[in-house]
């Protein structure tokens, strides 16, 4: 398309805000989440108050968050701060109960043979239960991804600048051109982002790729995987 060519540096710059508007909420949400899942899987009594808290939080419509949280936070209104607050918040509410299924999906008997094999509880939760729990981990990750990716669009409608604003100003110009490039390029933003957590999955998890291959028991590569670490620690 002609307009394409003629604001390529626009749509670069764009993108680029819609990027990191996208990847620092993503990070921060998943790394906020995972203590929470973990401690709310090994604590029934706490689970459902945060997994109660957490669907809360995430009806709250995005753009009036965007709107209330200059007040809350002390920053400016069109301050991009404000985007990666909310969808961190919302990323986070996403992401525990993913993360409490994960943890939740780590076999008693596993932990059991992990205790066995000498591991401390917190050695046990870094080294066993965390790599053992990434497959479902990566897939919340993935929905979170998609999400946030789609959601900071709405940032454009309180002034801060990314692919969104290619909606705003091709609605008030008539340009479908303009529209049309938006949503192609928030959907390559959104697939780019998944085939990257996917092949980050296949290269820190590889024996899921096993699990999947055994499919008769699929308990013994999870204690297998015990075993082998701890022939790795001996």
């Amino acid at each position: 398309m002609r307009w394409v060519q003629d604001n390529t540096d626009k749509i670069g710059d764009l993108l680029l805000s819609h990027l990191w508007l996208s990847i620092v909420p993503i990070v921060l949400g998943f790394a906020i989440a995972l203590p929470i899942g973990w401690f709310a899987s090994r604590h029934p009594r706490a689970k459902g108050s945060l997994l109660s808290i957490a669907g809360v939080l995430y009806t709250i419509p995005s753009l009036a968050f965007f709107l209330i949280l200059p007040g809350i936070i002390g920053t400016g209104f069109l301050s991009p701060l404000n985007v990666v607050v909310a969808l961190t918040v919302y990323a986070v509410a996403i992401m525990v109960r993913s993360a409490t299924d994960a943890f939740e999906s780590v076999s008693p008997a596993v932990l059991d043979a992990a205790t066995a094999a000498g591991f401390a509880p917190a050695g046990r939760a870094f080294l066993v239960e965390l790599p053992l729990a990434g497959p479902v981990l990566l897939a919340g990750l993935r929905v979170v991804a998609v999400s946030t990716v789609s959601l900071v669009s709405v940032g454009a409608l309180i002034g801060v600048n990314n692919l969104g604003s290619l909606f705003t100003e091709g609605y008030r110009t008539d340009n479908d051109a303009e529209i049309l490039t938006g949503v192609v390029a928030i959907v390559a933003i959104a697939l780019l982002l998944d085939a990257l957590i996917v092949l980050a999955g296949r290269i820190l998890l590889p024996w899921n790729r096993g699990v999947r291959t055994r499919s008769r028991h699929p308990a013994s590569p999870s204690v297998s995987f015990v075993q082998r670490l701890r022939g790795a620690r001996t």
